[in-house]
């Protein structure tokens, strides 16, 4: 009781020190009869204005029962094993190379922007923590507990996300309690806890996500602009970390344009597009990469992927003391590392043992191995009630599409399409690539099955019979999730299909 009440009181202060009280909550009974191409409601007085994370936080309090559940369920899930293994588990052999690169400033080359780097560098410089790990394969073993320095900020990530999916769902229309079963879901989906646990960057790149999303559904709401440039800097801040981050502004962006193009807005309308779709995620964009150059100064690793124009600028590199050579100006790097970041992309033509295609992806067919050790193993495996049942929500709301049309159904439009934004794009990608490029549409098609279920008279049942299985799924999966011992009978029992070893 004396959490809920600091909780009451904590709010009460944000709520009385808001400049403006403008920005709706959704109601608890609110549908998606207030959503795309309706007339908005008036904002309801009372509300939270200009500082955005007043009215995120408001949110919570309002929703408080929902919202301390999902936030204390990803905390518990994901912080509880954070340091197991104390060795060095799938791609952390790359992504600790690379931050420890901004320590000694030597210059590396990765196919993704930096910013999820750069901010565990920037947390674990904080916190003291001092390179010298090589990082060299995976399974070596770390000298002391300072890596843990290093995966706190992509488990608090995660840990956020299914609050954050609540919240999105609530503001897209859906059913309170289904709201909180997509939230739950995403809670529980042992994949992306996977994905999140260690110091792997996909966890930034889903939660900035969302989040810009969440922002641009409360613009459709209040028609506050501050909403929408909230809704520029968290897409930028997605893109930031991978590419594929572009998805969550080009689904706002085309829902927005479509809807500029219908009621033939004026110049400002445009202007004001323009710069919350554009401008603001590129500046964020570029000056990003502004700072990588900044601590990248000395040469290193990655000189031999650069023209010899950038090289120049890198001190101690080949073409550092080369008179002949006019070194690059900061857009010049810019430009010649996104280049360079995209032909190595389109290079990636090595196979893996645990890649898979795009159409694999919504069956699970073929999860990843990332670490072993004795009888301890870590797999990017998900919980197969719920990968399952949301990708049988995705094609009974492509049937439904099918057979009665989607043109009134705002709400199924815009999770098919972000799910569609996300699932399209690997078509044509000769590059090899693995489970964890589904996660986006994954969430989407989440939050497709809590949309069905939304409304229905049978829902309650439907919710505490799936939520069973679905938590019972997530524990018997666990080991392969923390990295836990388990017998050799026990790990056969778990693998159920030849593809999965």
């Amino acid at each position: 009781m004396r959490a809920l009440f600091r909780f009451d009181r904590v709010a009460a202060w944000i709520r009385a020190r808001s400049l403006y009280s403008k920005i709706p909550l959704l109601p608890h009974g609110e549908t998606s009869a207030n959503l795309v191409g309706s007339t908005p409601k008036p904002p309801i007085e009372g509300g939270f204005g200009v500082w955005p994370f007043s009215c995120f936080f408001a949110i919570i309090y309002t929703m408080k029962k929902y919202a301390i559940i999902l936030l204390a369920l990803g905390l518990a899930t994901h912080f509880i094993f954070i340091w197991q293994p104390a060795e060095t588990v799938f791609d952390e052999v790359h992504f600790g190379k690379f931050i420890s690169g901004y320590y000694t400033h030597e210059y590396f080359f990765d196919i993704h922007p930096p910013l999820g780097k750069l901010m565990i560098a920037g947390f674990a410089k904080i916190v003291n923590f001092e390179p010298g790990f090589s990082f060299a394969n995976i399974g070596d073993k770390f000298p002391d507990n300072k890596y843990v320095a290093l995966r706190f900020l992509p488990n608090l990530a995660g840990a956020f996300l299914p609050l954050v999916i609540y919240l999105l769902a609530l503001r897209l229309g859906i059913e309170k309690r289904a709201s909180f079963f997509a939230g739950l879901f995403v809670a529980l989906e042992n994949a992306l806890l996977v994905q999140s646990h260690y110091i792997l960057m996909d966890a930034f790149l889903l939660l900035f996500g969302f989040v810009s999303l969440y922002f641009y559904f409360s613009y459709r709401e209040s028609k506050k602009w501050q909403s929408l440039l909230w809704m520029g800097i968290f897409g930028g801040l997605s893109a930031s970390v991978k590419w594929t981050g572009l998805s969550f502004l080009a689904l706002a962006g085309i829902i927005k344009l479509i809807d500029l193009i219908k009621r033939r807005h004026d110049a400002i309308r445009y202007s004001l597009f323009a710069i919350s779709f554009i401008l603001i995620p590129f500046l964020i964009y570029f000056s990003l990469f502004a700072l990588h150059f900044k601590l990248l100064y000395k040469s290193g690793p990655g000189d031999a992927f650069m023209m010899p124009e950038f090289r120049k600028t890198l001190i101690g590199s080949q073409d550092y003391d080369n008179a002949d050579i006019k070194p690059a100006n900061l857009w010049q790097k810019f430009i010649g590392l996104n280049r360079e970041m995209y032909r190595s992309n389109q290079r990636l033509s090595a196979t893996h043992p645990y890649g898979s295609q795009w159409y694999s992806w919504p069956f699970m067919t073929r999860p990843i191995y990332y670490w072993v050790q004795d009888n301890a193993r870590i797999y990017l495996i998900g919980n197969p009630v719920i990968w399952w049942a949301s990708t049988a929500a995705v094609l009974l709301l492509t049937l439904r599409g099918f057979l009665e049309g989607l043109r009134k159904d705002k709400i199924a439009l815009i999770l098919l399409g972000g799910y569609a934004l996300n699932m399209l794009p690997f078509i044509g990608v000769a590059r090899v690539m693995f489970l964890y490029h589904y996660f986006t549409a994954l969430i989407f098609a989440i939050l497709m099955l809590a949309y069905l279920i939304s409304g229905q008279k049978t829902a309650k049942k439907f919710f505490l019979a799936v939520t069973t299985v679905a938590v019972t799924a997530f524990v018997y999966f666990a080991p392969l999730s923390y990295g836990l011992t388990l017998s050799s009978k026990a790990y056969d029992i778990r693998v159920w299909f030849s593809s999965w070893r």
